[in-house]
Order: C-alpha cells, then structure tokens, then sequence
C-alpha cells in the first residue's frame, strides 16, 4: 500500500465561524475551495473543513501544529483574540507546548521543538 496524501477532515457545527478561526485567527493559507468545503495547507498536511458536524468532538482527539517560534505564534493569537487554553511551557518529553480550543472544541497543541531535541538530529548514520 502507497499513501499518497492526507489530510484531516473536521465537520464543524458552523462552518463560517470555523473558517474564520482557521483562516483569519490561526492564519491557515487556502490549499483548495470547492462548494461546501475548503482545505487549508497544514504544514506537510492538509486541514479540510466541510460539512456540517451534530455533536461535541472526540474529547481524545487532538490537532498537533508545530510552529516555529511558540512565544512569538502565542502572541500573534493573543493578539487576534484567540484565548489559550495552557501557555507555553517546556514538557518532559523535551517538546515546549501550547494548548487552545478551536470553536467547536477540538484541542489544539502547538509545539515548538527545541534545537536539542531528538526530533531536530538526523540519526541516520554517516554515509548510508
């Protein structure tokens, strides 16, 4: 099996209000527009934002954005009147995170990975 693409599929109870927090607050640029939907780009993924949702979210789903400068993008939110759930703070796994909740309730984590940590080195071994 090959994937090819992917993207998460959110079916927000009010499609305008979820737009804007996507588009305006969190500053998602456009991927795609179709009628009844729009894909935002997501870093190496896509966020689509179609439908119509009837019910509160999985409480044990989380969206995961990694930003570059977490202070900095908290700031920006501050900002555009985005209230943050959880400030910035430096987790033991080594990932410094940020919480909010988007207009339906879905939990947001962004996360800024520090220069030192796992994720950032390159661990394949030198020359193969």
């Amino acid at each position: 099996m090959e994937f090819l693409s992917s993207r998460l599929i959110i079916r927000p109870r009010d499609r305008e209000r979820s737009l804007a927090f996507y588009r305006d607050a969190l500053g998602l640029a456009v991927y795609r527009e179709f009628p009844g939907g729009t894909v935002f780009f997501l870093g190496n993924g896509h966020l689509e934002i179609s439908g119509r949702g009837h019910g509160p979210p999985d409480p044990d789903l989380a969206i995961w954005l990694q930003v570059r400068d977490l202070d900095a993008a908290v700031a920006e939110l501050k900002a555009a009147g985005v209230p943050i759930d959880k400030e910035p703070k430096l987790e033991p796994w080594g990932l410094v995170e940020s919480w909010l909740t988007d207009p339906d309730g879905i939990k947001i984590v962004l996360v800024e990975v520090p220069p030192e940590h796992p994720m950032r080195r390159d661990s394949r071994r030198p020359g193969g």
